[in-house]
């Protein structure tokens, strides 16, 4: 499957030199999934959602320091190789091209939409995260914040003083939280109501009751109630308890798509574009060097996470 019928040309669109302060806004009011950056010269890059959060640059910076570049993507692209790019350029949204022209665009969920009747034959325990951080209902906004950059991710289970799941807190909600503290007139007042808001605990902003899946529930069910509630991810919990068992995501259903029937060790690479002197191939190698020199592991996934060093 190709992706000529699921790519889009609706796309949300901005110009490299317009201020960050602007795509907060759209992030509120349009809640895209991402926001295509461009410049007279034509596509620059990405802007997300999580990007936003996780920056510690001024609203006044321009759209152009935070656009991440994302590879360019054929109308005539397979899907599974689509997936596996959204993954590794860490990013739900990628441009299409027809040409050396901007077409449109292609969404995660785009793709999870077109394959969704296929994903019965998978159930949450093969594909979710176990062990994810959770965070406390009298944890600071601002804590969270910090969490979710370290961690990178973009959700939190919030437990109670008995460790039993009682909201989530998510990147979106953080956004609605940071832009609500820009409607003030001027900027002192602005950075007043920021510090406040960043001082709130998570109970205040956290999205409760929480939408829960089991193991043994039906992948196909599990996005389905993503979609019916506008969640890129659910907690999961078990079959008899509230505790925190790990969380499934978009993402975890799109890394499953990229999975095919070579042995050959599934291995992902996130920020794939920060590669100089590596190829995917070289890593994979190395990385299955180490699994076939401890075959105990019985390794079948291996996520390869590259960040840039900041001086």
């Amino acid at each position: 499957m190709d992706i000529a019928d699921i790519a889009t040309r609706e796309y949300v669109e901005i110009d490299a030199d317009e201020r960050l302060g602007k795509v907060r806004s759209i992030f509120e009011h349009e809640n895209p999934k991402g926001v295509l950056v461009t410049n007279s010269d034509g596509y620059t890059g990405i802007v997300t959602q999580r990007a936003l959060v996780q920056s510690h640059v001024e609203d006044s910076t321009k759209a152009a320091a935070l656009a991440g570049s994302v590879p360019k993507v054929a109308r005539t692209a397979d899907v599974r190789d689509v997936a596996r790019m959204l993954i590794e350029g860490d990013t739900k949204v990628a441009p299409v091209f027809e040409g050396d022209e901007l077409w449109g665009i292609v969404t995660a969920d785009a793709i999870l939409r077109a394959v969704l009747e296929h994903l019965s034959v998978l159930v949450v325990s093969e594909i979710y995260t176990e062990d994810v951080a959770t965070i406390t209902e009298d944890t600071r906004v601002g804590q969270a914040i910090n969490l979710l950059r370290k961690q990178g991710v973009s959700r939190l289970p919030v437990c109670n003083e008995n460790d039993l799941l009682t909201g989530m807190v998510t990147t979106r909600d953080i956004v609605d939280v940071v832009v609500r503290s820009m409607d003030y007139p001027t900027t002192g007042e602005r950075s007043g109501e920021l510090d406040r808001m960043l001082d709130l605990p998570i109970y205040d902003v956290m999205s409760a009751p929480v939408e829960t899946v089991t193991p043994d529930t039906p992948v196909d069910e599990a996005v389905s109630r993503m979609f019916e509630y506008d969640y890129a991810g659910l907690a999961v919990t078990p079959p008899d308890a509230d505790t925190v068992a790990g969380v499934v995501t978009k993402t975890d259903v799109l890394r499953a798509l990229t999975h095919t029937e070579e042995d050959r060790l599934d291995v992902q690479i996130t920020n794939v574009s920060l590669l100089d002197t590596l190829s995917r191939e070289a890593i994979r190698e190395r990385i299955e060097q180490v699994v076939d020199k401890y075959g105990a592991m019985d390794v079948h996934h291996a996520h390869v996470r590259f960040h840039k060093h900041k001086e």
